[in-house]
Order: C-alpha cells, then structure tokens, then sequence
C-alpha cells in the first residue's frame, strides 16, 4: 500500500465511523438516538484509533492536514510531501462522508431538522464567536499535536519507520483525541483537522437530502485555519523547547 492510499483509507474510516456515530446519536429513529456526547466522544477516539491501525504501516497515519503540516513545520516531514498527503485526506474524507450518507439515507429521509443533518457531516460553534471560535479550534489543535511530539518521538529512520500519529500506537492516539473532545469540544465540536470538517461539508452540499439546509460557508473557515494555526504554534514551541 503506499502512502497516498493509506491515507485516503485511513481517513475514509476514520470519517465514516466518526461522522457515522454522530448521524446515529442524531438522527430521527436510529438505534442510538440522543445517546449523548459521551457515546460521539467515545467513537471518534475509536474511529481515530482504526485509521491509525490501518495506515500507520504505511503511511505513518497523519489522516489530517494538521499533523502533516505540524510534522512538516517541525523538521520531522518533507514538505514535498505534504500535499499528496493532504489531497489523500481530503479525498478520504469525502469518500467517507459519502459511506455515511449511503449507510444512514433513510434515516436522513426521516430528519427533518436540517442543523442535525449539517451535524453529521462537519462542525458547528455552540455559540457563534468567530473570535472564541478560532481560539478553540487553535487551542484543541496545539493539545493534540503538541501531545504528539512527546509521544511519538517520531523519526525517520534506516529501518523506515513512518513519521506521524502512527509512530505512537493506536491506544495512545485515540485517547488523546478522547479526552480532547471530552475537555474541550463542547465550544465549536473539535474538529481539530480541516480534512474532517471540509470533506464532508463539501458533500453535504452535494448529496441530495430530504430535509438539508445551508452547509454554512460563513463558518467553514473556522476548523480549516484554527488547526493549521495550532498545528503551527505547536510546532514551533516544541522546536523552542528542544
């Protein structure tokens, strides 16, 4: 497998059982409905946790724009690199929101609240502050990649090992990601990777749904530039530090 469809697997899984425990907690007459954000916090650290078994081999399982550029900013990744990488992801988002629209339509079919239909497929502010918003999106970001530099140690050695979340081990990555949406998702849904939130909003606004609304462009810029921004910031206090 090469790096590029590592990628794009292993984003595609981890958007199709992300996005997919929040069109079953979401969605009307679902097995899950209004279990809560433990049970979406809980799967998306899972979800986090099969993409990285998958990929890791092979790709180092970056599966967002954020860990590559952040590994990229910190030495720890060749630029020429970075966007096959992040054109694998966004391709892998996509193709998974797509999985979740097939998996649930009928129950999209039976929602009549279009911002739980926007919800499954990208993030949204619990109180619109583009200002507070950018600060969460950055914040959460700095945690996970920040976290990443001290778990990982990750290199690039004879024995070519790969450079990214998968250099840490599953377990250690989805716990992460865990206790991220936990402590500080319930602002703006932690998209934490712009792949995750623009993908999938890219093919909300495709696909057709019975009862869809706006996919809110005016916000969409938010989990896109906070991230990068984190990403950064992260890398250059871990190379200060060093």
């Amino acid at each position: 497998m090469s790096p590029f469809v590592a990628e794009f697997i292993g984003t595609m899984l981890l958007i199709l059982l992300g996005d997919g425990v929040v069109a079953n907690v979401v969605l009307n007459d679902t097995k899950g409905n209004n279990s809560g954000w433990m049970v979406i916090t809980t799967a998306w650290g899972l979800a986090v946790f099969v993409g990285v078994v998958v990929a890791g081999p092979y790709s180092g399982a970056h599966l967002n724009p954020a860990v590559t550029i952040g590994l990229a900013v910190a030495g720890k990744f060749a630029w020429a690199s970075v966007l096959p990488y992040i054109v694998a992801q966004m391709l892998g988002a996509s193709a998974g929101a797509f999985l979740v629209w097939l998996m649930y339509f009928d129950h999209f079919q039976r929602t009549n609240d279009p911002g739980s239909i926007l919800a499954v497929y990208c993030t949204g502010p619990a109180v619109r502050n583009y200002v507070s918003n950018i600060a969460s999106e950055i914040i959460g970001t700095f945690v996970l990649i920040f976290t990443i530099f001290y778990i990982s140690g990750a290199q690039i050695t004879p024995t070519k090992t790969p450079v990214g979340m998968g250099s840490l081990g599953a377990i250690p990555v989805a716990l992460l990601v865990w206790v991220i949406g936990l402590a500080l998702g319930g602002t703006t849904g932690y998209a934490i990777n712009p792949a995750r939130d623009l993908g999938p909003r890219i093919m909300h606004a495709i696909l057709p749904m019975k009862s869809k609304g706006s996919s809110d462009w005016a916000y969409a810029w938010i989990p896109i530039l906070g991230p990068v921004i984190g990403a950064s910031v992260a890398a250059f206090i871990y190379l200060y530090l060093q």
